[in-house]
């Protein structure tokens, strides 16, 4: 299939810098090639234009950044509109978790013009799901899942259209194990589902990622997948902004993208959180960008 590379150069939703370095990063791990290599046409977009923070203000401590992210946010939903028009697949290369509301924003309102219906696989060590209200950093790269699904201030919620880009029983959240105290009511208020890394030590990579897809895909046409790189262990992707211990191993990851590139389903892709600053030698960007091959189709045989 043609492959359409949109890179998303922003850190202005996280707390540390370095993650708009990601794009660029995946890039020089050999995206293009290793795409390529698989039998898919691959065509780069560039990267969208980012102000950066050191020439910004932030004018409300709760939503920091606000103005610049639903700016560039609106553009990236576009793009990813004009690429599924094209029948192009957006993969769309991060940047912190924020540019998820662009990404998915872009495909439900792609697909509600189509009379179509999305599901979403989110696999994070973090549930995204704070608002203005219930966060304590005020960074919106902790925001993006409730925004989603109609939660937290307009502008977020807004982006891509006026309408709600998710429902609750078309939302999987895999591999989540650290959440705020106030982000684990609206998690549980939200009616998404969660498979936590208990679930996962429990019953295992293959049968969690199964059930996770029959929901994500039972009432709906097609498939997003949100890959936040701090859902992996540190050890095997150490280049994260949050990095939590206990994740996926590097494995386990495979496993579930593998399983994912399967369904034939999958409409549309994001890798994010790849901090080179934090990094060794390229390696969080060097899996991530196997994770893709594997989603995309690549096989061991």
């Amino acid at each position: 299939m043609k492959i359409e590379l949109i890179g998303v150069p922003l850190d202005l939703g996280a707390s540390r810098r370095g993650v708009d370095m990601g794009p660029s990063a995946i890039r020089i791990a050999g995206i293009t090639e290793r795409l390529q290599r698989i039998g898919h046409e691959v065509i780069d977009a560039g990267d969208l234009e980012v102000v950066a923070p050191e020439v910004q203000t932030i004018l409300d401590p709760k939503l920091k950044y606000l103005p610049e992210i639903t700016k560039t946010l609106a553009h990236l939903a576009h793009d990813v509109g004009e690429a599924l028009e094209r029948e192009h697949f957006p993969l769309v290369l991060g940047g912190d978790h924020s540019i998820a509301m662009g990404s998915i924003g872009g495909v439900a309102a792609y697909l509600r013009k189509h009379n179509k219906k999305l599901g979403v696989m989110w696999i994070d060590a973090h549930g995204d799901m704070n608002t203005h209200e219930t966060t304590l950093s005020g960074n919106i790269h902790g925001m993006p899942f409730a925004a989603l699904l109609g939660k937290g201030a307009s502008e977020l919620v807004n982006i891509g259209g006026n309408f709600q880009k998710l429902q609750p029983r078309n939302a999987v959240l895999v591999g989540v194990r650290n959440l705020d105290p106030k982000e684990q009511h609206l998690i549980r208020e939200s009616g998404i589902t969660v498979y936590t890394m208990e679930d996962i030590d429990r019953r295992g990579i293959y049968e969690v990622i199964v059930e996770a897809l029959e929901i994500a895909t039972l009432h709906t046409d097609y498939l997003h997948i949100s890959f936040d790189m701090d859902a992996l262990d540190p050890q095997d992707a150490p280049g994260v902004g949050t990095a939590v211990r206990g994740g996926l191993t590097y494995r386990e990851a495979h496993t579930a993208m593998e399983i994912i590139a399967g369904t034939r389903r999958v409409c549309s892709l994001e890798v994010v959180e790849v901090n080179p600053i934090l990094d060794i030698r390229n390696t969080t960007a060097e899996v991530a960008t196997e994770l893709v091959e594997s989603a995309l189709g690549k096989r061991i045989i």
